[in-house]
């Protein structure tokens, strides 16, 4: 029988001390009842001595705290989790938000799940396909990868988001592919944007949906990303399904993250963030992977809005040393009309050596992704000197590299939200723009691919 304690002493803001408590435990989950029977819920976030200090759920506004009592729940927060999940659409704390029934767990999951321990990782190797030429040509996607999208505020990367999900897939295999999308912090119109996309395209039946909306509290937007990873672990290692998390926006999850370090008064670190957000980062994004001898596979997508568009923000930044390599939506791009306006020149997947190539993708594709990736960035060398000293200045050479560069952002960049590309018509791609250039220059692939493929 748990003890109710009438020894509530203060609250400000969304935290409440609790007075004479007897063995609270960090993270455990309490029960606020007010006279009225009205139940509110916190977390336990400090304990000093018998002093209890706790994090309100839905905040502390008309809490009256002279009649409510306390009772703590001896559990942290948890996750019913089942197979029926897929296709359903949850709130950030877990709770059926598409007007279905409740799910019959199998298990309750705490949702602080632990980091993957570093010697049991299995090295990330086969190909994921996103239908997406700028990241399966160039930046590929491998399986067990944690590959980050930096966008700005106002660029289309809740588009990118959804195009990934509906269209991602591991390719030559019948395994189980599911898609776990967790959107944090989000407008109401957005989250309608996800479910109907996902809906429309049928994409819905192997994806698990967990919205947070901007209006929900800062204590659901933390929890929210760590839901959608516990929901990932159970499909990945439980049932072996190759898991791809997508989660948008972490910079709304950092804010949070601030907006309650703040009300604790701890000591501010970079830019008024905690001092532990690099810490807090990484246990979340390593929780993804590949284990030695299961089935199963978890690969991230975190998006996330530098702020201002600046990549040494801190989230960007301390995101970028954990994960490996990113994807950079460029507004110059955007305003040229490029969908989805990708940057592939700073973009980098630092795995993708390990997922393309004979019996992966095609042979051919490392030779003609260093070969596009030259002549791209000559290219653009070459149109900033001829907007700086015109036309004439430039070689009849350089001409056609600026030519490659412009037919490249429109034919290979540019593809829309709704094309699925596959990695064949991707290179092939690649091999027309690269007719433009003379073959002597085509000196980064191999003379047998030139012969085979030009």
């Amino acid at each position: 029988m748990r003890k109710y304690y009438r020894t509530i002493k203060e609250v400000v803001g969304p935290l409440m001390l609790v007075d004479h408590v007897d063995g609270a435990k960090y993270d455990e989950i309490v029960e606020i009842i007010q006279e009225n029977g009205d139940v509110r819920y916190g977390r336990v976030l400090e304990i000093d001595g018998d002093k209890a200090l706790l994090q309100l759920f839905e905040g502390s506004q008309g809490l009256k705290i002279s009649t409510s009592k306390a009772r703590f729940m001896g559990r942290s927060i948890e996750l019913s989790v089942s197979k029926d999940m897929l296709g359903r659409v949850f709130d950030g704390m877990g709770n059926p938000k598409d007007g279905g029934p409740a799910i019959i767990p199998e298990k309750r999951l705490n949702i602080n799940g632990m980091p993957m321990n570093p010697a049991a990782r299995d090295y990330p190797s086969e190909f994921i396909q996103t239908g997406i030429s700028a990241i399966d040509g160039l930046n590929t996607l491998v399986r067990g990868q944690k590959l980050p999208v930096f966008s700005g505020s106002g660029l289309p990367h809740a588009q990118l988001a959804a195009q990934i999900a509906r269209q991602a897939r591991v390719r030559g295999t019948d395994e189980g592919f599911a898609v776990v999308f967790a959107a944090v912090g989000i407008t109401f119109e957005e989250a309608e944007y996800f479910t109907e996309e996902f809906k429309r395209t049928g994409a819905i039946e192997r994806t698990v949906t967990f919205v947070n909306l901007a209006d929900d509290p800062a204590i659901e937007r933390i929890a929210t990303p760590k839901m959608a990873i516990t929901a990932a672990e159970y499909l990945a290692y439980e049932l072996g399904m190759h898991v791809l998390v997508i989660i948008t926006d972490i910079t709304n999850y950092a804010e949070a993250l601030r907006e309650v370090s703040a009300a604790r008064k701890e000591v501010p670190g970079r830019r008024g963030y905690p001092g532990y957000l690099y810490t807090d980062l990484a246990s979340m994004y390593e929780r993804a992977g590949r284990i030695k001898g299961v089935q199963g596979s978890i690969t991230m997508i975190p998006i996330l809005t530098m702020p201002e568009g600046d990549i040494t923000h801190p989230i960007p930044d301390l995101t970028g040393y954990i994960t490996e390599g990113q994807i950079i939506v460029s507004q110059e791009l955007y305003k040229k009309g490029i969908t989805p306006p990708i940057n592939v020149l700073p973009s980098l997947s630092r795995l993708k050596d390990k997922g393309i190539g004979k019996g992966k993708t095609r042979e051919d594709h490392a030779d003609t992704m260093n070969q596009l990736f030259a002549a791209y960035s000559r290219g653009k060398e070459a149109k900033e000197l001829a907007v700086i000293l015109g036309d004439a200045a430039l070689s009849d050479t350089d001409k056609l590299y600026a030519k490659f560069a412009d037919a490249f952002e429109k034919e290979y960049v540019s593809q829309g939200f709704d094309t699925n590309r596959p990695i064949e018509e991707t290179l092939d791609i690649g091999w027309k723009l690269l007719r433009i250039l003379p073959k002597s220059e085509l000196k980064r692939i191999k003379d047998e691919y030139i012969e085979k493929y030009l």
